[in-house]
């Protein structure tokens, strides 16, 4: 089936269809492995919120349970299915030049049960909530960009130093403390180990004051360039001098700023201001600090940079710009995939939810790259978004006619449990 001139929806129900055959040897029994397919097809649904109920009546069920035991109890290896996600991702979009970008994002919750929950600083709500944090992986090439991995933070002493609470939550005793920095070099590590190509590792501030991740990229002949605070100090004048950053900034010459774009934005590209100073302590290093200032408000940020080899400015400014793909990705995750309509509690329910979403958002990124150059695309429309390619996946594809009978069946079916959860809700009331 073909729709006007520039859409082939038989080879999007095939790429649809290969993301669930990629992954249906990691489930034993036919039962799980199509209810899978089902969760997936329902996370890139037009379903309002994406819960075991919802998908669970769009899919045709009669009531939640298939879709609640294949996140909590159903024999399956979430991180096996992760890893078939990333090979699949790499090999539609492997760039041996691309840009591993590892990021933290927020999921607001309510109560104290779900694994990991606290009051914490989030970026999501831009202060202090209850939520979980969740460290990501983003592969960035030119082809597209898309999660590859995923940790859930577990802080220490609410959850770490508190065995009960773990055991309680399914965490596994082999799990431990681990810092955000901590959790992206196991990813990082992962990914390369794996055979994943890429040239460069870009994070933010959180990252880049961890000299642990910076070694560890070095010694694996990675370049990274990794935002780092105002007050970090480096090494000028063949290293005799020790300068604070920011104090370096306001020394360099007006005529030494070189205008430059990390890559397009919404409104255009997006053009900074860049300094860069050789930071090497020996002449055969490749170490540089570059800034970046806003050209309206004179903002600055700093960037600690390392390369195998010698590199011209704008390379490492582009994967310095590299670093809004996985902000993007966060967006258009929980947006259009469900990435945080997760009601689950558990460290198994949560790796579970959160790598099947990455499999939906896995197919908008691949059905993006696909339609992103036709041979006959319209020079006065942009290209398909995924918001779009979404849309036209659920007006097309996606399709899923339900009787009457079964919306009145769930309709009922919802507000009998809503009010057993009311009757259970007084009862505790009235015992305190």
């Amino acid at each position: 089936m073909a729709v006007g001139h520039s859409l082939d929806l038989d080879r999007w129900r095939v790429i649809l269809d290969e993301a669930v055959t990629r992954v249906a040897g990691r489930f034993v029994r036919a039962e799980p492995r199509r209810t899978a397919g089902q969760f997936v097809e329902g996370l890139l649904s037009g379903v309002e919120r994406k819960t075991c109920w919802s998908l669970a009546e769009r899919a045709g069920h009669a009531d939640p349970q298939a879709m609640q035991r294949l996140l909590r109890t159903a024999v399956w290896d979430a991180d096996a299915v992760r890893d078939d996600v990333r090979n699949w991702l790499v090999e539609q979009l492997g760039h041996p030049e691309a840009v591993l970008v590892t990021d933290e994002t927020g999921f607001l919750k309510k109560g104290v049960c779900s694994v990991g929950v606290q009051r914490q600083y989030t970026g999501t709500a831009g202060r202090v909530e209850n939520s979980q944090v969740g460290v990501f992986l983003a592969y960035v090439s030119p082809a597209g960009r898309a999660l590859i991995d995923r940790r859930l933070y577990l802080p220490e002493t609410t959850w770490c130093d508190r065995p009960g609470r773990l055991a309680a939550a399914g965490v596994p005793e082999q799990v431990g403390f681990a810092t955000k920095p901590a959790l992206a070099r196991q990813m990082i590590a992962a990914a390369v180990d794996a055979g994943v190509p890429a040239g460069w590792v870009t994070g933010d501030e959180v990252y880049g004051a961890d000299p642990g991740l910076r070694d560890d990229l070095e010694l694996r002949g990675i370049g990274y360039v990794l935002a780092v605070g105002c007050d970090r100090r480096v090494h000028v004048n063949d290293g005799r001098t020790l300068v604070r950053v920011d104090d370096l900034a306001d020394r360099i010459p007006t005529r030494e700023w070189q205008l430059h774009s990390c890559g397009p934005g919404a409104k255009g590209p997006r053009d900074y201001l860049w300094a860069w100073i050789t930071i090497a302590t020996h002449p055969d290093e490749h170490r540089w600090l570059i800034i970046r200032r806003n050209r309206s408000t004179g903002k600055l940020a700093f960037y600690l940079c390392w390369s195998p080899r010698p590199v011209p400015l704008h390379t490492l400014v582009t994967v310095a710009g590299s670093r809004w793909g996985i902000e993007e990705l966060f967006q258009t995750g929980k947006g259009q995939a469900g990435l945080d309509h997760y009601q689950v509690r558990s460290w198994t329910g949560w790796h579970r939810f959160i790598t099947l979403a990455m499999l939906a958002l896995a197919v908008l990124t691949i059905l993006a790259a696909i339609t992103v150059e036709q041979p006959d695309a319209d020079p006065e429309i942009i290209a398909l978004t995924v918001a779009e390619i979404r849309r036209l996946l659920n007006a097309f594809v996606l399709t899923a006619p339900l009787s009457p009978a079964h919306t009145l069946h769930w309709s009922t079916w919802r507000r009998k449990s809503q009010a057993r959860a009311r009757r259970s809700h007084y009862q505790r009331r009235q015992a305190k």
